[in-house]
């Protein structure tokens, strides 16, 4: 494949980082776009070779200076996201103004591809802020610019991800758990590498137009995932069905953190579950099929969070159990 030029929005987070290094693996030069080049700009060099990236410090909505950004690039990535709104960063900005502003410059500069990530299951969560604003957000670009790649990710699950390791110091720090909605929403989580070579393959295959869900190999509800996620750490906790109102107060009450644990909207959002729809193709359908399971690949960062740590490993008691 002849060597490209790929800019990045959103470098820094988990699924970022590790394209970068796939990108760049395979002999594509990549500028990261970041806010802010003296907090972030360490932890994105060091995913490539010198030559194969460039950080550019600047405002998402600095139209002037991100646009002549796309002067000398190929494909665009957007990897722009927010789980929870704060003050200067809403949905409407984030998830919708932004990705029609680089839809926009990419029709003008005539790229060839603009990649964007979505999110799965916002056809149906209607009262969700959030996915209210991703949908506007594909509409948009998809208007904008012909030549658009949507993928619709379930959880994305890593060692350095805010879903699996936030559950762990959650469930080994409190000794009951609260399930909402009875624990019933299902996921089908899928690894940041298996997602990453999802965005690979629609890059080097040049593949447009299209709206693609990105799914793990399992579907789990969100009780199942619990389960999994303590047996991994070695605990057992009380996980507890908690009513509505009841759930509704804990979210008012979380979302006043600094961090929400927990906000309205995405409870809302817990309501209906985050797997494939059948409206649109799969990445297994695309002929890139999720390899990692959930708690295989747990398994391998979950001792963190157990009595031990390292030294609760396998390779450390199969160790221990020969010198005995």
């Amino acid at each position: 494949m002849k060597a490209k030029n790929c800019l990045i929005f959103g470098g820094s987070g988990q699924i970022g980082r590790n394209l970068i290094r796939k990108l760049t693996k395979n002999n594509i030069k990549v500028t990261v776009v970041t806010r802010n080049l003296h907090q972030k700009g360490l932890r994105i060099k060091t995913q490539a070779n010198a030559g194969y990236i460039e950080i550019v410090e600047a405002n998402i909505f600095d139209e002037k200076k991100i646009q002549k950004l796309f002067e000398k690039s190929q494909i665009c990535i957007n990897l722009v996201g927010i789980l929870y709104e704060k003050k200067g960063s809403t949905f409407k900005n984030i998830h919708t103004i932004f990705p029609s502003l680089l839809s926009k410059l990419c029709k003008k500069y005539e790229l060839e591809q603009f990649i964007h990530l979505s999110a799965l299951g916002i056809n149906d969560a209607v009262d969700s802020d959030y996915a209210i604003s991703k949908l506007s957000g594909e509409k948009e670009i998809l208007n904008n610019f012909s030549k658009t790649i949507i993928l619709r990710p379930s959880v994305v699950f890593s060692d350095s991800d805010n879903f699996s390791t936030q559950f762990m110091t959650l469930l080994n720090l409190l000794p009951l758990f609260p399930l909402y909605y009875s624990g019933k929403t299902k996921f089908m989580p899928i690894h940041c590498s298996d997602l990453t070579d999802v965005v690979y393959h629609t890059l080097s295959h040049n593949i447009n137009s299209q709206i693609i869900e990105c799914i793990g190999p399992q579907t789990l509800s969100f009780k199942e995932i619990l389960k999994i996620l303590l047996n991994l750490i070695g605990k057992k906790r009380l996980l507890i069905p908690l009513p509505l109102p009841l759930a509704n107060l804990s979210a008012k009450f979380f979302q006043l953190f600094p961090k929400p644990l927990l906000t309205e909207d995405q409870l809302r959002l817990l309501k209906y579950d985050n797997i494939s729809s059948g409206k649109y193709k799969t990445n297994f359908e695309l002929g890139v099929p999720s390899k990692r399971n959930f708690n295989e690949e747990v398994k391998k960062y979950s001792h963190m969070w157990r009595e031990g740590g390292q030294f609760s490993t396998e390779k450390y008691i199969s160790n221990k159990k020969k010198n005995i």
